[in-house]
């Protein structure tokens, strides 16, 4: 006998074994219709799995309002789009064809490579198969015959995936819809019909199991979605993103450059962009101190051995720059990360529970040897520096001091305005043997992190597998303003690098005993180059007065205001303002044009009448003629905004629409 129980706690009995689909059949016909996939005890499986003969499962029937159906179909979209590709174009090799955040893809080898303009011929022909509503049917082969079938198929890509990839897998499982027969796990919909609107994306290369050394493919960007308004939103998302992207962004606003001459993934900060990095630079450090921490420096190399002891090399090697070695014969690393350092100025001297919590912080660059595939702007990089700290405290400072970490990371999102963020601790997989230190030690540390959360009311997920390899962590999802999600801050709890077998750190407690500390790894930013890409993103290269690298500028009407201008100017400039001025010839209305497309948070307009009466007119960027002020009140308005670190609602993006729209007005 099985019995099968549902989420709102009921249960049904069965003689034997059945599928989801007939579980939902037994409830009701118009479920059964609506059911596409289901959860059978954790794991997302298709309507025609066969369940246990007997025994107990849980089991959820996934319908469209479920985020996992979305995945589903969006795999069976994928087989579509490939079964239509194969249909236009001969010669067609399949490599792999998963979901992704936001849509799927799928890895194609084609004598004549595609392009966009062949997108059009490739969507209406899965319009047609999803029009004809053919089934997803599964079959498991044992290896051989699967093997035989992928030959006979002449994909060899199956073929070699079968008798490398998958050599230990006794049985394999195929998937056929129509003409169409392709290697895969599944699950799918259960017919072609299920899939909504959808539409296909880009272009890009990948190689072969993204191994740079293995043949280069085609790699088929697309998404789909259960209604066309989910699709529209979804595309309207993606061109709010266009008109954001940091990189653009960065080059028309003068914040940062790459050269390939200096090297991929190496960041250039320009005068615009390092005044926001040295500001936010500048709030975190006024906080750490009061927070009661220390800054130290540390050199930008240092020896394999320290990370040998570390235990990051090799574990995280395919992610370092190479070592290299010394006239001395002495290997040394591009330093990748800061915590050894740190962990040597602990043990620079003896240390008495007195000192602790010692709380070291450095904004630290590290370098890590990223692909070139996957190197992206600001927010994936070879070079980047984090906003680095490492606090060595008594077991029982932990929960104390970890609260600290979550409260600073909470309050400097909230500075500047990224509210919306979850928090995503990371604990380790009890499957993988990865991690280092004792299960004791793991259970006492994510417990920690647990209590911590549920004492400040946090609400998190927990996913196993997510802790770095010496202890769990909490990390800081950001959602940005059209709703993309950015792994940002990070707080980690550690055992294992203090411990006898790492780097054997040690304190004298109030009993005169020896102890050993426990240590905390946090970065409310994470790295100054992705924070600030992610930025750079969020405001649409609009940032808030208190970051904005040039606060102010002054307009003149006519060249005959140039000296009053140069005085408003001075006077800004000597209260502490980033201002500039524009005196050139032009029309006022050019003037204001500019100024709105290189996005100047204020526009002082300064005429013959303010020359006499000393005021000004105080332009907004998003606000617009806010009439005339006196110079003191208008400088005040300023220096209140500064002061609170003022967020105000985030730019659209369109800020050349705006512009236009500004200078329409004169």
């Amino acid at each position: 006998m099985l019995k099968v129980v549902l989420p709102d706690g009921s249960s049904k009995e069965f003689p034997g074994s059945v599928t989801p689909l007939e579980v939902a059949g037994s409830i009701g016909a118009r479920l059964a219709k609506a059911t596409l996939a289901a959860d059978v005890d954790g794991k997302v499986v298709g309507v025609d799995t066969k369940l246990p003969e007997s025994g107990e499962v849980k089991v959820r029937l996934l319908t469209r309002k479920d985020p996992e159906a979305l995945g589903v179909m969006r795999h069976s979209a994928a087989h579509v789009m490939a079964r239509a590709v194969m249909r236009l174009h001969q010669g067609v090799q399949l490599a792999f064809g998963p979901t992704v955040e936001g849509g799927f893809y799928y890895d194609f080898q084609l004598p004549k490579p595609l392009s966009e303009e062949d997108f059009p011929a490739i969507e209406a022909e899965m319009k047609k198969i999803v029009a004809k509503d053919e089934p997803f049917e599964r079959m498991d082969v044992d290896r051989s015959e699967a093997l035989a079938m992928c030959e006979g198929l002449a994909q060899h890509y199956k073929v070699e995936h079968i008798s490398t990839g998958l050599a230990e897998h006794p049985s394999l499982s195929f998937y056929r819809q129509g003409e169409f027969l392709d290697l895969c796990r599944g699950p799918h919909v259960p017919s072609a019909g299920a899939i909504g609107a959808f539409k296909l994306l880009s272009l890009a290369g990948a190689y072969w199991k993204g191994d740079s050394n293995n043949a280069q493919l085609q790699r088929l960007y697309a998404t789909a979605f259960f209604t066309q308004e989910e699709l529209d939103e979804h595309l309207r998302k993606i061109e709010e993103a266009k008109r954001r992207d940091h990189r653009l962004l960065g080059k028309q606003l003068d914040l940062f450059t790459i050269n390939p001459l200096v090297g991929s993934g190496l960041i250039l900060w320009l005068p615009k962009g390092a005044t926001i990095r040295g500001l936010l630079e500048s709030f975190v450090r006024e906080e750490l101190i009061r927070r009661g921490y220390q800054t130290v420096y540390t050199p930008h190399i240092g020896k394999v051995d320290l990370y040998r002891t570390s235990g990051h090399f090799p574990y995280y090697a395919d992610s370092m720059f190479p070592p290299f070695v010394t006239k001395e014969e002495e290997e040394y690393l591009l330093k990748p990360m800061n915590c050894p350092h740190h962990i040597m100025i602990y043990k620079s001297k003896p240390r008495s529970y007195r000192e602790l919590p010692l709380r070291l912080a450095e904004f630290g660059t590290v370098h890590r040897y990223e692909k070139s595939g996957q190197l992206s702007g600001m927010t994936r990089v070879r070079g980047f520096t984090q906003d680095d700290a490492h606090i060595f405290c008594t077991d029982e400072q932990v929960p104390g001091e970890f609260e600290g970490c979550i409260e600073m990371t909470q309050f400097v999102l909230k500075s500047l305005g990224l509210d919306n963020y979850r928090v995503r601790l990371g604990f380790r997989d009890p499957k993988s043997d990865k991690y280092v230190g004792s299960e004791e030690l793991w259970n006492r540390a994510q417990g920690a992190l647990v209590e911590v959360c549920t004492r400040l009311g946090i609400e998190y997920t927990a996913e196993e597998g997510e802790a770095a390899f010496y202890g769990p962590k909490a990390d800081f999802v950001v959602t940005d303003c059209i709703g993309r999600e950015w792994q940002l801050g990070t707080v980690q709890l550690d055992y294992n690098l203090p411990s006898a077998e790492r780097f054997d750190l040690e304190y004298v407690g109030a009993d005169n005993k020896i102890h050993r500390p426990v240590m905390i790894h946090r970065a409310p930013l994470g790295s100054m180059e992705r924070f600030i890409g992610v930025l750079i993103e969020h405001f649409a290269g609009a940032f808030p007065l208190w970051l904005a690298p040039e606060q102010a500028r002054v307009v003149t009407v006519s060249e005959k205001s140039e000296a009053y201008g140069r005085e408003v100017e001075e006077k800004l400039r000597s209260a502490g303002f980033r201002v500039s001025g524009d005196y050139r010839s032009e029309k006022l209305g050019a003037k204001i044009r500019d100024a709105q497309l290189e996005l100047i948070p204020y526009m002082f307009v300064v005429g013959p009448r303010d020359a006499e009466q000393g005021t000004v007119s105080l332009r907004d960027r998003l606000d617009g003629d806010l009439g005339a002020l006196s110079l003191a009140d208008a400088m005040q308005r300023l220096s209140d905004e500064v002061a609170e670190r003022k967020v105000r609602k985030t730019f659209s993006g369109s800020a050349g629409l705006e512009a236009k729209a500004e200078a329409n007005e004169y």
